[in-house]
């Protein structure tokens, strides 16, 4: 209950444009919305300025809000939809059509950091269609049915640009293990 409240007055502060509640929000979020949009913008600076638009979204458009779900995910959202924005403007976000059926690839990377630092690594290299559909699928637990109507898409293309994207993660991140093996 103190937690509802304490969110309430933020919401509050931040629907007077206060500045100092504004600056609380972006020093608090902004390291967790920068990895959001680094999921989708590769360039570091130019993903801190998606993040930046979308701050201005968030705090322009904060009486949309209306405290049903978490507020973090409500910003989350605007930042991906930034991030596709962005990517659109730029010409990055191009879908191809593809018919062929992927085989899923079930094991998973351990979780440990540098580990983690190669499947991002891995990630940023992906085709831009690939790397959209498995990041709103993996990181921000989209459906395919969401996926496919933000991107304008079929839901089994999505489906397929997941499937493939998973595919190539793993057979790179399997050349990257046996070379690191070879030089140990």
């Amino acid at each position: 209950m103190q937690a509802h409240n304490k969110l309430q007055k933020l919401l509050e502060k931040l629907k007077a444009n206060d500045r100092e509640t504004q600056a609380y929000v972006f020093a608090k979020y902004s390291p967790k919305m920068l990895g959001t949009c680094r999921q989708y913008v590769r360039d570091l600076q130019q993903a801190e300025e998606v993040m930046l638009a979308a701050f201005l979204k968030v705090f322009t458009k904060i009486d949309t809000y209306t405290s049903k779900g978490n507020f973090e995910g409500w910003m989350r959202r605007i930042m991906v939809n930034e991030c596709l924005s962005f990517l659109r403007k730029k010409n990055r976000l191009h879908f191809v059509d593809d018919d062929a059926f992927f085989e899923v690839i079930a094991d998973e990377p351990d979780d440990n950091e540098e580990q983690l630092n190669i499947v991002q690594q891995l990630i940023d290299k992906l085709r831009n269609d690939y790397k959209i559909v498995f990041n709103l699928y993996v990181v921000e637990e989209y459906k395919h049915r969401e996926i496919a109507q933000m991107l304008g898409i079929t839901e089994n293309a999505s489906k397929i640009r997941y499937k493939r994207a998973k595919e190539l993660l793993q057979e790179q991140y399997n050349l990257v293990q046996n070379k690191t093996q070879i030089i140990s």
